[in-house]
């Protein structure tokens, strides 16, 4: 049986009145993203070293 994601919500989104970001980075090789408003549609697959980065530079950002 394939390992399923396990999703959790941002700590930045429960603010936003459900918009929300979740993130599932319990898989190995990969970090899933998906909209928490449509979760049946698109999810974004990155590995893990690239999330890592993308969160990194927005925390520069701020």
């Amino acid at each position: 049986m394939a390992e399923q994601p396990n999703w959790h919500t941002s700590s930045r989104s429960s603010a936003n009145q459900g918009d929300c970001v979740e993130v599932a980075d319990n898989l190995p090789g990969r970090v899933l993203v998906r909209d928490g408003k449509d979760r049946s549609g698109p999810v974004l697959a990155s590995a893990p070293a690239t999330w890592r980065g993308f969160v990194r530079d927005l925390r520069a950002a701020r």
